[in-house]
């Protein structure tokens, strides 16, 4: 569905109310704002230099600024072929105009940043990626369809596609989000806010991949993979859930791989207590690279699950299973432990809803830069990267915040980066400027640089401004590096461009 004609701003006290900590419900101020949104999956199928056949498959998520315009963070994987492995990470601008009351035609630009599997003749140049597409779409409801043309391009490299087909599956919703002045505030809200997920998480593992499993060069694979990620996850009901996971190889020699998949997911409480449960999950969708042979890029895996859902919020969890490349050479039991902090919940009917506090969350795009960068081959040189950032309030000093991002300027082309971490700010010091300070640490590879295994750390200091009510405007300074060894360590400097909004911790 299109975007609406305007912005709506949602005075019902049915929608969300909102007062100081320190006063009853009663007579609250009403300051809710709704805006629309879509989650998009597109298909775009090319030819790559060296004469194969890929197809590159997309999420993105586009909220409205206005009546014709939405913005928003996607990301983009090969699932055909044997090129599993090759991702970007970027942002994505549309402009919409309405034929008739079910059709529209869409203009989009993604601008984004990655690459992978380069070879003499694949070469993704310094990551960066373009795909513009023009497109017809048909909506039946909530959801759309549409066929349009695209082409993607990596502009300093020698990868780009001729101007072919493309398709499109979309799902409009809508965006609902306090003011992020009313940060410390006591709410109601009678459905989700912000980006409507419950619960963000930090996931760590390993896999010990099968005798069967082989590197792209046909060679077995001995040895553990170690892993680190996230996850987001919104429960459906009681024990239910659906979520998408992301994480990367941070030990055993496999730097550079890099997995996006999506879940489902059912438990039940354990010896009749609500707090520990034990249940099941399956997850699909892409993943590759750093050698790893995941032949067109599709993953799968299951395994059983078991939650203990502590008395102070945060959940800790043990995951365990099987991950299976069906194209490719790749099979591999896995465990891993996840530590999970709550941001909102199941919705309920405004008369049982306890309420919770408003807290600031972030969306933005970063470019970072690194001056000095050490590759695998003995060079060094400057690259700098694009990163999709978010970070969440939870209380008002300290947050959670993560990154995840490529290289897109540089010749470090297909190297990429997902991290995690925690920061702390100050109060508005004058105007509406504050400063802060944050530890971030994750996994990255690809591209030829030299990273170890794969597990990083960044730490920076940053300054922020307030451009407007929403609208932030952040410069830090820090250091990147590898957690083991000397392998890697190069100061950075990170500008960051972010929409805030507020939601409500319950």
């Amino acid at each position: 569905m299109t975007y609406r004609a305007a912005m709506l701003v949602a005075l019902l006290p049915t929608c969300a109310l909102a007062t100081p900590d320190d006063t009853p419900f009663e007579n609250p101020a009403r300051l809710n704002a709704v805006r629309p949104a879509a989650v998009e999956a597109n298909w775009t199928s090319m030819k790559m230099p060296d004469g194969g056949r890929t197809a590159f498959t997309s999420m993105s998520y586009l909220m409205a600024f206005d009546d014709d315009w939405g913005f928003g963070p996607g990301f983009y994987g090969t699932a055909k072929g044997n090129y599993g492995g090759i991702f970007t990470v970027g942002f994505t601008g549309q402009r919409r105009w309405r034929l008739s009351a079910n059709t529209h035609v869409a203009a989009s630009l993604y601008v984004g940043a990655g690459g992978g599997l380069s070879s003499a003749q694949t070469r993704f140049g310094g990551g960066l990626m373009l795909r513009p597409e023009l497109s017809l779409r048909t909506e039946n409801g909530a959801w759309y369809t549409g066929i349009g043309v695209s082409q993607i391009r990596f502009p300093s490299g020698n990868v780009k596609s001729s101007v072919g087909l493309a398709f499109t599956v979309g799902r409009a919703m809508d965006f609902a989000s306090f003011s992020p002045d009313d940060a410390g505030r006591r709410a109601r809200a009678g459905r989700r806010t912000g980006l409507g997920f419950d619960e963000i998480a930090l996931t760590a593992g390993f896999e010990k991949p099968r005798a069967s499993s082989r590197t792209r060069g046909g060679a077995p694979y001995s040895g553990k993979v170690g892993k680190a990620g996230g996850e987001l996850r919104q429960y459906i009901a009681e024990g239910s859930w659906w979520g998408v996971e992301a994480a990367g190889a941070a030990k055993g020699g496999v730097d550079g791989y890099m997995e996006v998949l999506g879940q489902i997911g059912q438990d039940w409480a354990l010896f009749g207590t609500p707090r520990l449960r034990v249940g099941g999950q399956l997850a699909g969708g892409l993943g590759g690279g750093g050698n790893v042979d995941t032949g067109n890029g599709w993953l799968m895996r299951a395994g059983p699950t078991l939650r203990w859902i502590t008395p102070w919020g945060p959940t800790v969890r043990m995951d365990a299973g099987y991950t299976y490349a069906p194209s490719g050479a790749y099979t591999a039991p896995y465990v891993r432990a996840v530590l999970a902090m709550p941001l909102d919940r199941t919705p309920t009917l405004i008369g049982s809803d306890p309420g919770g506090t408003v807290r600031v969350q972030q969306l933005g795009a970063s470019v970072l830069h690194l001056p000095r960068v050490r590759f695998k081959n003995g060079r060094e040189e400057a690259v700098s990267h694009l990163a999709v950032s978010m970070s969440r309030e939870f209380s008002s000093h300290v947050y959670g915040t993560a990154q995840a991002g490529s290289a897109a300027a540089g010749s470090a082309g297909a190297y990429s980066f997902g991290l995690v971490g925690l920061g702390v700010q100050s109060a508005p010091l004058w105007g509406h400027t504050r400063i802060g300070a944050e530890w971030l640490a994750g996994a990255a590879g690809g591209g030829g640089v030299q990273v170890g295994g794969g597990a990083v750390m960044q730490a920076e200091v940053w300054a922020q401004w307030q451009l407007a009510e929403r609208l932030r405007l952040r410069a830090g300074v820090g250091q990147f590096r590898t957690l083991r060894g000397g392998d890697q360590s190069s100061a950075l400097t990170h500008l960051q461009l972010s929409y805030a909004f507020g939601t409500l911790q319950r």
